[in-house]
């Protein structure tokens, strides 16, 4: 006679406390944006951080050296569209990144 297998594809690990996903140093809001976005560092604040922005065709578009720790950025010059932001020490390490999108 042939028995049923089971299996679950539940989840058994919470995201953000599993170790297996390093925890976010920045959060930003609001997004998606219409004239600024702020970057705010929640943990790990460092001089020596590096926020570069990228549009969605990979272009950077923007760099902002030694960032403070409540970054507003303002988005007067972007156009429309989805941007990728990178954050790198001082190594140039990339140690957090995200993407938000700017509506006009």
């Amino acid at each position: 006679m042939f028995g049923l297998i089971f299996t679950s594809f539940a989840q058994n690990k919470i995201a953000g406390f599993s170790g297996d996903e390093p925890a976010k140093l920045i959060k930003y809001y609001p997004n998606p944006a219409t004239t600024a976005i702020n970057f705010e560092f929640i943990r790990g604040y460092g001089k020596a951080f590096n926020l570069q922005f990228y549009n969605f065709m990979g272009k950077k578009v923007l760099e902002v050296n030694s960032p403070s720790q409540l970054t507003n950025l303002s988005l007067n010059s972007f156009y429309r569209g989805v941007y990728i932001f990178r954050l790198s020490d001082k190594n140039g390490k990339i140690i957090d990144s995200g993407k938000f999108q700017v509506v006009k």
